[in-house]
């Protein structure tokens, strides 16, 4: 990923376009949409929604297929989220993975230390507002959206940056510090996913068939050519491996850890994480916006470069299936996330800044104000993309999951609000 603009474009236009296609959609005609997005594209044995839960959402033209005897329905939705949204958390997790692996990572040593803290702030607040309205709504409204607390830990790092940037200037530390708070809680974010919402019941031996995967395609493809090579300077068969077979064992193994956790019951777009790790890298990475990433051509950066255009349609085509959601849908949940967002992310990311700058003596970056952390937790605020996707595994379909949707959707206000936090707390923007 190049210029900050152009990462907005490339992950970010397509899927704003998409979700407004879907409003549009939705409010016209609701029924042809919802058929849309739960329509079987195979009625199987192995993959897909649980077919009993299908035939419930998607009515009583469920009858009109030729099914047979089947026990499991791969619809567009199951296709889009569970599948190939895999791309795009893989992507996120490549910059996880650099940040915290390589020596100059982002998120290693004393300088990641005040940001990591904050972000733990970030998501301890919107889960504190979230939950503590929804208990004084009463028991009832709370047992029906506890189960989204985490929608409102997202941040959309895409956004927020740009947005960042257009309140702070290019040049302010607290971009950077913005970025690695982003990068923190996309990887908190995984994390969360994994264990609190599993697609289905829980069978962790099949995470074995992914670990196995992973390890024989690093030792095979990755370490024993390194190893072979190592008295070589022209390093023949690494250059051997890396032209004649480039991604393709990656991708075979990634197929594989795929349909593993399919079948253990993690969601399976976190399944390409377990590759990353085996994949040829870089030893040093510039940053998700920085101008010299583009000039990376280690294995890695080339496969994410590779998937430019194709998380680009498949984030079209998750707005499309995810955001369709109707207007008269706002109810609690609405207000419950855009709580979280609005209210309890600035308050977490300030208290906790403040935890680690001053009691703790960790500082802020030279050029920082402690009231830059304020506006820093309102930019994070923009949940929008995972955000939708948290909202759409944490409930099933129906009222409460359309109407957290369109508390995530109207996480856009969080613009608007870190402007006039900008100004009335007199952020010096500082040109890049």
């Amino acid at each position: 990923m190049y210029r900050v603009w152009n990462f907005i474009a490339t992950y970010s236009i397509l899927l704003l376009t998409g979700a407004v296609a879907a409003l549009v959609w939705a409010n016209i005609n609701p029924e042809s949409y919802h058929h849309f997005v739960e329509y079987p594209l195979w009625f199987n044995g192995w993959i897909g929604v649980d077919f009993a839960h299908w035939a419930e959402a998607y009515g009583s033209h469920a009858g009109d297929f030729d099914i047979g005897d089947v026990d499991r329905v791969m619809t567009v939705h199951y296709l889009i989220n569970d599948l190939l949204m895999a791309l795009f958390f893989a992507i996120a997790g490549k910059e996880v993975w650099e940040a915290v692996i390589l020596d100059n990572g982002s998120l290693r040593g004393k300088k990641a230390a005040t940001p990591l803290i904050a972000t733990l702030g970030g998501m301890a607040g919107p889960i504190a507002v979230y939950l503590g309205i929804a208990a004084l709504l009463g028991s009832d409204t709370y047992d029906a959206v506890a189960r989204g607390w985490a929608i409102p830990t997202a941040t959309d790092i895409a956004f927020s940056y740009l947005v960042g940037r257009i309140v702070f200037g290019a040049g302010h530390p607290a971009v950077r510090f913005l970025l690695l708070l982003a990068i923190a809680d996309d990887a908190g974010g995984l994390i969360i996913l994994a264990i609190f919402y599993p697609s289905g019941d829980l069978a962790p031996v099949w995470l074995l068939l992914s670990v196995a995967a992973s390890a024989i395609v690093f030792l095979l493809f990755n370490w024993l050519p390194r190893r072979l090579d190592r008295h070589d300077q022209l390093r023949q068969k690494s250059t051997w491996v890396r032209k004649n077979l480039s991604w393709l064992p990656y991708g075979v193994a990634g197929i594989v850890s795929l349909f593993a956790f399919t079948q253990s019951g993690l969601h399976p777009a976190l399944g390409l994480l377990p590759i990353i790790p085996a994949i040829p890298h870089a030893d040093r990475a510039f940053g998700i916006f920085a101008d010299a990433e583009q000039h990376l051509h280690d294995l890695l950066n080339s496969m994410e470069h590779a998937l430019k255009h194709p998380v680009e349609i498949i984030l079209f085509f998750f707005g499309l299936a995810n955001a369709g959601v109707e207007f008269n849908a706002i109810s609690a949940p609405t207000f419950l996330v855009l709580a979280g967002l609005i209210i309890g992310k600035p308050l977490g990311i300030f208290l906790f800044g403040w935890l680690a700058a001053k009691p703790m003596g960790l500082g802020l970056p030279a050029g920082m104000k402690m009231t830059d952390l304020i506006v820093i937790g309102f930019v994070a605020a923009i949940g929008f993309t995972v955000a939708l996707f948290v909202a759409s595994v944490a409930f099933h379909p129906g009222p409460v999951q359309d109407a957290a949707k369109m508390g995530a959707l109207f996480s856009f206000g969080a613009v608007i609000l870190s402007i006039i936090a900008g100004r009335l707390l007199r952020v010096e923007k500082q040109p890049g």
